[in-house]
């Protein structure tokens, strides 16, 4: 069995909410359900356009991915939205420069499988903690891998916000892909960067723990976001994993 809620809040100091989310516990052809956060960039109504152009695309072709192979079909979700963001961006110059990140999950028997281009995140939580599964695709991340800088003083460096991949940024999409194997219990949460940037990864695990159910934890988690200062537009999804 599996639960999902999703959280989305402009936060306090935007005007605009860029940020979408999605979820699906039933099936969109190939995949047999479906959770999204994307977080776009851009100017004046440019990032939204590329996020919630990507998040409909997404579904849009998971829908027609009926008999293809899982990855694939996800490829080909996230290789079509990259594509008609960056037409979008050559039709108006209004809209050149705008991108938007995106971090998908899906689960299938006790796998779950998540794609990542950009800076948003999908963690595990489970009775033995809390991990980061996705790898930001950001200037800062890199300086960490290089050995530049540690994560301590990344947290708080000027260029956390440039990222390094994102989709609309070139006409080949870049998709990092992982796996994990769930267990009974487990809690999947996928946010932007304007909750993790404003919440330390041990107490969004305290708070989604000691919550009354996911609903609860996703409000408190995006309360606590903007308790912090609220620096940016806030979303979560919070997904729980069950054996029947």
């Amino acid at each position: 069995m599996i639960k999902a809620v999703s959280k989305t809040d402009i936060g306090r100091l935007r005007q605009l909410n860029q940020d979408f989310v999605f979820t699906s516990v039933y099936p969109l052809g190939a995949l047999d359900n479906l959770f999204l956060v994307a977080d776009g960039m851009g100017g004046h109504r440019a990032g939204d356009y590329a996020s919630k152009c990507t998040i409909e695309t997404v579904i849009e072709m998971c829908s027609k991915s009926k008999g293809k192979k899982l990855v694939s079909a996800i490829t080909d979700a996230i290789t079509e939205a990259n594509s008609r963001v960056r037409r979008k961006a050559m039709e108006d110059s209004n809209m050149i420069g705008m991108g938007t990140t995106l971090v998908l999950a899906t689960i299938e028997d006790n796998i779950l499988t998540v794609a990542n281009v950009g800076d948003s995140r999908l963690y595990v939580m489970s009775d033995d903690g809390i991990r980061q599964i996705t790898r930001d695709h950001s200037l800062v991340e890199e300086m960490i891998r290089m050995g530049g800088i540690d994560r301590n003083s990344a947290r708080n460096h000027p260029d956390k916000n440039i990222i390094t991949r994102a989709i609309g940024a070139s006409s080949n999409v870049n998709v990092d892909f992982f796996e994990v194997e769930l267990k009974d219990g487990d809690v999947i949460f996928m946010c932007s960067d304007g909750l993790s940037n404003m919440i330390e990864d041990d107490d969004i695990y305290e708070i989604t723990q000691n919550a009354d159910d996911l609903e609860d934890a996703a409000t408190k988690l995006v309360d606590t976001a903007n308790e912090n200062g609220g620096k940016d537009n806030i979303s979560v999804v919070l997904v729980k994993y069950e054996v029947k």
